[in-house]
């Protein structure tokens, strides 16, 4: 069942002065990249649609899985959320408005997030959802925000083959996660054989059939392909397998609580990462997951994302001090936390381009804005709603980071739809 918690305040984050003035920096630091703030506009300007904006706050929904499989996954994403909304409210608001938040809990059931969505919609009128992280949520969550004509955020690296719009894709779509990655193993390790592995439902099963025209086109070879449901935990099956058919690269898409099982029990058979042999790249493995996984567990592994905590630039240095300081020094970032903590701040900018709360606005706004504060370092909003960026490669290390080896000069156009992958 969904938990609801609605709130404006600092209470979240507890009642440090400290964090407080450490917020409010790095909101003024953030707000020299957005709009200057100006009066507070009448609310009969703003809001022409119902939606739950007063004349002094304006509210908005979380819906991420707090309980379930993908909890261990999509808690940064709520946390950086809230991170993003506690430093706009800091730095004055959006159109002079404090952000108030609901929060459903979409418990890794897809009907769940359909319903909570209909909620938040329906029941609540929030101005924008920021919620989701599998394929199987969002396209659960869809039809009802299209229906409904809302705003959703959504922040996780997906397959492509979407545009919506009602939908900004904050994370990364095939082109500039798979295909780039395939393409770093092939010319950088040479990687002549494949092995694709994935859990059971949408995302993996779409991700691995772009992976494999990929690799076909590319005149190189699959070797094994298997899929498993949520949740599962038994690997030695398929480990057996990948000892016997040797592939150069094992192409992981694997998420939520069955990685814990499938990294122990493939070091457990004796795979030792570093040695490359196979060598395992994934499209799903964050700093989030390894914290669950435990580093020893994933040394030597590779990543393909946009974003690794470890990136040494001065947004990032900032973004993450103020994570930590919101929620213990113990807690890491991974690409799809970060990619939720860009969702309120673009939502932001959008709004006060468009002058405007109003959904159809706000989406009129939105091709074409940037974000130059971005701990990823610099993003910008495609006509097709997907952001540029670049896309990077990470070695895992023992202590559960990753060190980047690799990253495009340049930022990557999105392109959902790409010809001879559909």
């Amino acid at each position: 069942m969904g938990t609801t918690d609605t709130t404006a305040t600092w209470r979240s984050f507890g009642n440090g002065t400290g964090l407080r003035k450490k917020l409010m920096t790095l909101a003024a630091s953030m707000m020299l990249a957005t709009s200057a703030h100006a009066a507070t506009p009448p609310t009969s300007e703003v809001n022409t649609t119902g939606l739950a904006v007063t004349d002094d706050t304006v509210k908005v929904g979380i819906l991420h899985s707090i309980t379930g499989t993908m909890a261990i996954s999509e808690i940064g994403s709520v946390q950086a959320e809230k991170l993003a909304i506690e430093q706009i409210n800091a730095s004055g608001g959006v159109l002079g408005r404090q952000i108030e938040f609901v929060q459903e809990d979409g418990a890794s059931d897809w009907p769940t997030f359909a319903e909570k969505s209909r909620k938040l919609l329906r029941q609540d009128n929030v101005a924008a959802i920021f919620g989701a992280w599998t394929s199987a949520s969002r396209k659960a969550i869809l039809p009802v925000i299209e229906q409904f004509n809302g705003m959703l955020y959504y922040p996780t690296f997906y397959e492509g083959l979407e545009q919506s719009p009602n939908v900004i894709y904050t994370g990364q779509e095939a082109t500039q996660q798979i295909l780039a990655s395939i393409d770093w193993a092939v010319e950088e390790k040479g990687a002549k054989t494949f092995y694709l592995l994935g859990s059971d439902y949408i995302w993996p099963r779409t991700s691995n059939k772009i992976a494999r025209k990929h690799i076909d086109k590319l005149g190189l070879k699959v070797v094994g392909e298997e899929y498993y449901p949520l949740g599962h935990t038994q690997f030695n099956s398929v480990i057996n397998k990948i000892k016997l058919r040797k592939p150069d690269v094992i192409f992981a898409s694997v998420v939520g609580g069955s990685n814990v099982a499938f990294y122990k029990q493939m070091k457990a058979a004796g795979i030792d990462f570093t040695k490359e042999s196979p060598l395992l790249l994934t499209i799903s493995v964050t700093e989030d997951e390894i914290r669950g996984i435990g580093g020893e567990n994933v040394e030597g592994i590779y990543a393909s994302m946009k974003y690794f905590q470890s990136l040494d630039n001065p947004n990032n240095q900032e973004f993450v001090a103020a994570f930590k300081e919101a929620w213990g020094d113990d807690m890491v970032i991974g690409d799809v936390t970060q990619a939720a903590y860009l969702g309120p701040w673009l939502w932001k900018m959008a709004v006060e381009k468009a002058g405007s709360f109003d959904v159809d606005k706000v989406r009129e706004a939105s091709p074409g804005i940037e974000f130059t504060k971005a701990p990823e370092g610099y993003v910008r909003i495609h006509e097709n709603h997907h952001l540029w960026s670049k896309t990077r490669i990470g070695n895992a290390q023992r202590n559960g980071q990753y060190k980047v080896v690799y990253e495009t000069e340049d930022l990557m156009e999105p392109d959902p739809f790409p010809e001879g992958y559909q």
